[in-house]
Formats: C-alpha cells, sequence, structure tokens
C-alpha cells in the first residue's frame, strides 16, 4: 500500500499543479491578453506558448508526469481499492485524461501550432483579426473545460487520499 500512496500523492500534487497552470491561464493570462490588439494578443500568445513549445523542462515534467503518474496510481488503485474508492480514482484518472489531456492534444496543441506557423508582421488587420477569432474563443472554452475538469480530478484525488 505504501507505493500506492506515493503514487497517489505525487498525482495529486502534479494534477493541481497542472490544475493551477489552466487555471492561471483561464483566469488571469488570458483575459490580461484580450485586452490587447490584435496583433500584440497573438504575438504575446506565440511568445508564451514558445515557452511550452521549446520544451520547458519543469513544464514537460509536470504536464507529462501528471499522466503518466495518474495512470499508474489508477492501476495501482484498481487492484487495492474496493468499492467506492476504487470508483473515485477510475473518475479522477478519466475526468483527467478525457477532459484535461486529450482536449490538449485534439484541440488547444494544434490551435497553438498554427497560430506559431503565423508570420504576424505580414499581416493586415483584417487578416490578424480573423486569426484571432479563429484561435481565441475556441482556446479559451476548451481551456475552461481543461480547468473545471483538472480542479474535479484533484478534488476526487484528494477524497481518495483522505479515505485510503
Amino acid at each position: 500500500m505504501e507505493l500506492f500512496r506515493i503514487l497517489l500523492g505525487t498525482s495529486t500534487l502534479l494534477c493541481s499543479l497542472v490544475a493551477g497552470l489552466v487555471f492561471t491561464f483561464a483566469v488571469v493570462i488570458m483575459p490580461g491578453l484580450r485586452s490587447l490588439g490584435n496583433h500584440d494578443f497573438l504575438r504575446a500568445f506565440q511568445v508564451i506558448d514558445r515557452v511550452i513549445q521549446n520544451g520547458q523542462p519543469l513544464f514537460v515534467l509536470v504536464w507529462l508526469g501528471s499522466a503518466l503518474v495518474t495512470i499508474a496510481s489508477t492501476a495501482f488503485g484498481v487492484f487495492k481499492l474496493e468499492g467506492f474508492d476504487r470508483l473515485l480514482i477510475i473518475a479522477a484518472a478519466a475526468t483527467y485524461l478525457l477532459a484535461v489531456q486529450l482536449p490538449t492534444i485534439t484541440i488547444n496543441v494544434p490551435l497553438n501550432n498554427a497560430l506559431q506557423r503565423q508570420e504576424l508582421a505580414g499581416l493586415d488587420e483584417p487578416t490578424l483579426l480573423e486569426a484571432r477569432r479563429s484561435f481565441e474563443r475556441r482556446w479559451v472554452r476548451w481551456n475552461l473545460i481543461r480547468m473545471i475538469a483538472a480542479v474535479v480530478t484533484c478534488i476526487l484525488l484528494i477524497v481518495v487520499q483522505h479515505r485510503v
């Protein structure tokens, strides 16, 4: 049971860090960028995203580690836990993987990559506006979904920790 507790604690910590990151984007970064003009908004997001895309080691460790450790703790939990506790850890992992990690891979990262390919300096204002519209609304909506799911995941993992 000790290895399981370590995995569960690590999963809770890393998922909480991810929840904090998507929360910060939802309530600070994107609302702050929203007040910028189209070129400045798009450029600022490119710069922020470039830090992530350049493989910032702590980000990679937390983001990928959260998924891997959550899978590992859930695998152990399926065998170590029973009844409601087993359901809680499965629900936490399913929520995290399907509503945080999957949208990141299938929606947010492709939007980020498309924005990274834009040469903003050569775009006129109508094209900048269209680039922003095609990016911002969808990215913000899915980040809100990721944030809610990440917080729910953390709550479920904390509940499991207190029950075992």
